[in-house]
């Protein structure tokens, strides 16, 4: 995790420079974004279009091998049928460059780049019915499935060990537990690592592995009106958390996120897999391990959320969103139990695939 003082910190006539300088536009309107360790601009440039500008924090922006992998990944899945951004060149002709910057703590090497601005509002402001849930599981299935047929000479950049967002590491978490020290929530905190440790962790083994996007949170997820009262997907953000994994990982990561933004938390996981499952059905130990996975990403959340706001306390509301939403649910989650989660996620799940089925058969 980047330490104090790495996250950048440009103002808006830094920002206007750099456009200007790198990519000859001229930006009208500036606005800041919400950032977990980087910072993000919105860019409208008075010679037209929209635009995301990127500043990576310090110490990721020394790893340029990693960046260069996730901005090939990117464009890589745009040309693919999946939604997601991709960087435009520079004056150079390169999608991204080393800046030496001054943002108020001496001049630091920071990794920039320009991306495209993808339409739509963040899923985690509309309502998650079903179906929009069985989309979530779906996209999040077959944007895996693309990135397991990407080639690239880097992708050996992506194995990152020791990264503390990876589901594999979740042990890691031990050493951050002292920001729980005091709270009730500590004891199901270190229940549920002790039983990753012992339920999960011997039977990797038995995962698929892949490429996981890591972050498929309802951040970073985009979604615009159908045509049918309800929303599609429209785009996928922040491919900073990507690393070598698992598909169960992927699954995991994104049914914890959808129950944040739930009212009825526990309803998430059936729909999510069954959309998942209509591209990539899950073997009997994937499906064994689900439920302490998606426990272990609620853990991650919490205390490396808790962890971060020691570093970046002017940065709570942004740092503790999905921290303050999940407390409850893993509360509820750990005391409804294994079985009883997974008694119905699984059997919803096998609800819609059958009408999902059906649907598909009434087409034809």
């Amino acid at each position: 995790m980047p330490p104090k003082n790495a996250k950048p910190n440009l103002s808006h006539s830094q920002v206007s420079e750099i456009v200007k300088r790198l990519y000859r536009l001229t930006a009208s309107v500036i606005q800041s974004l919400p950032s977990y360790d980087d910072q993000n601009f919105y860019v409208a440039p008075s010679e037209g279009g929209e635009y995301i500008l990127k500043i990576m924090n310090s110490e990721d922006s020394k790893n340029t091998l990693l960046i260069e992998v996730q901005t090939y990944t990117m464009s890589f899945l745009q040309q693919n049928g999946i939604p997601a951004q991709t960087a435009l060149p520079n004056t150079s002709g390169e999608r991204m460059s080393l800046e030496e910057i001054d943002c108020g703590f001496g001049s630091q090497k920071y990794l920039v780049r320009l991306l495209t601005y993808l339409p739509g509002t963040t899923i985690s402001k509309v309502p998650l019915t079903p179906q929009l849930l069985y989309e979530m599981g779906k996209t999040a299935a077959k944007m895996d499935t693309v990135i397991k047929k990407m080639k690239h000479p880097h992708l050996h950049v992506l194995e990152r060990e020791g990264f503390k967002w990876s589901l594999s590491n979740v042990a890691l978490l031990e050493d951050y537990l002292y920001v729980l020290d005091g709270e009730p929530l500590l004891e199901v905190v270190k229940s549920v690592i002790q039983g990753y440790k012992s339920s999960v962790d011997p039977k990797r083994s038995s995962f698929r592995k892949c490429v996981n996007h890591g972050d498929f949170n309802d951040l970073n997820v985009l979604v615009q009106p159908n045509d049918k009262e309800g929303y599609r997907i429209t785009g996928i953000l922040d491919f900073g958390d990507m690393n070598s994994g698992y598909y169960i990982h992927e699954l995991a990561i994104t049914v914890m996120y959808m129950m944040i933004e739930h009212p009825k938390p526990i309803e998430v996981g059936g729909p999510v897999l069954a959309g998942w499952e209509s591209v990539l059905p899950l073997n009997e130990v994937e499906k064994d391990c689900l439920y302490l996975l998606v426990l272990s990403r609620f853990c991650q959340s919490l205390v490396l959320g808790r962890y971060s706001l020691t570093l970046q306390p002017e940065n709570e509301e942004y740092l503790m969103i999905s921290s303050r939403k999940g407390v409850n649910i893993l509360q509820q989650l750990w005391e409804l139990g294994k079985e009883q989660v997974e008694k119905l996620w699984f059997e919803t799940a096998a609800q819609l695939s059958d009408k999902s089925e059906r649907q598909e058969q009434t087409r034809s």
